[in-house]
């Protein structure tokens, strides 16, 4: 039995990515503390709300799926009560598996991951980190788990706040070129309805591109850009206004942060 601790927005879309690909609500607890969003997660989904204590002892696989500063009273609450019969996911941002071993105690298994927001409509981007004592099958167990939402892939723990940077970060990255864009084409006359439609499928198709072709990204840059044309006068501009280096840097200072944060 599964049990996911915690029901907020990347909890709920675990849940309904678990459901949706052969898990029955029969298979999975929720921790949820507010009365009236366990009794809508009953009417939606039929799963039962319990206790963490009720959760760790009536299941084998606790996702943990608090805001990372509640992770640490949530792993005091569980020390003593898991062991190593369970494997424990976390999915709490700068949270290492260095801290979830720690304050678990014994021989648990543990496997820290880090999923990004489009998980929300099951087309996230997850990655995986394994504990000391996460054995393969409990990796393949968490794979499985986590690509009811999406993609995933494994990296080692010194990779995560890499991971964080590119993928956890990325999405609003996307969505800032993706406003600059849709105003871009209000400031030229276009209505906002339209202007969003053309970027929101641009974006969509450049990425599908991106990932069904498996090129490299200039190689599909250039394909778009004819010499003297127009995409190369607007690439000629990003240059000059630095768009690449302040990219760069902006993914540096999301990684950082992320290391300050899991320094504690």
């Amino acid at each position: 039995m599964i049990a996911i601790v915690g029901a907020g927005k990347m909890g709920e879309a675990l849940l309904a990515g678990f459901l949706g690909t052969g898990y029955t609500p029969a298979d999975v607890l929720v921790t949820e503390s507010r009365r009236e969003h366990a009794q809508d997660l009953w009417e939606r989904f039929g799963v039962e709300s319990v206790d963490v204590a009720t959760a760790a002892r009536r299941a084998d696989t606790l996702v943990l799926a608090v805001k990372p500063q509640d992770m640490v009273a949530l792993l005091n609450e569980l020390s003593g009560v898991v062991d190593s019969r369970h494997l424990v996911i976390s999915v709490a941002a700068g949270v290492t598996t260095d801290v979830l071993e720690k304050h678990l105690g014994g021989e648990v298994a543990v496997v820290r991951a880090m999923p990004n927001t489009p998980a929300l409509r099951g087309v996230g981007m997850t990655a995986l980190a394994a504990g000391t004592h996460a054995t393969a099958e409990a990796l393949d167990r968490t794979e499985r788990l986590l690509r009811t939402v999406g993609d995933v892939v494994r990296v080692q723990e010194r990779h995560m706040d890499t991971v964080t940077a590119i993928s956890g970060s990325g999405p609003a990255y996307i969505y800032f070129v993706a406003e600059t864009m849709v105003e871009a084409g209000v400031a030229m006359g276009m209505p906002r309805d339209i202007a969003q439609h053309l970027v929101s499928q641009t974006i969509t198709g450049a990425a599908e591109m991106l990932r069904e072709s498996g090129e490299h990204p200039v190689m599909l840059r250039e394909a778009v850009t004819s010499p003297g044309g127009t995409t190369a006068a607007a690439l000629r501009e990003l240059e000059r206004d630095g768009v690449r280096a302040a990219f760069t840097n902006a993914i540096e200072a999301a990684g950082n942060r992320s290391r300050q944060l899991s320094e504690g």
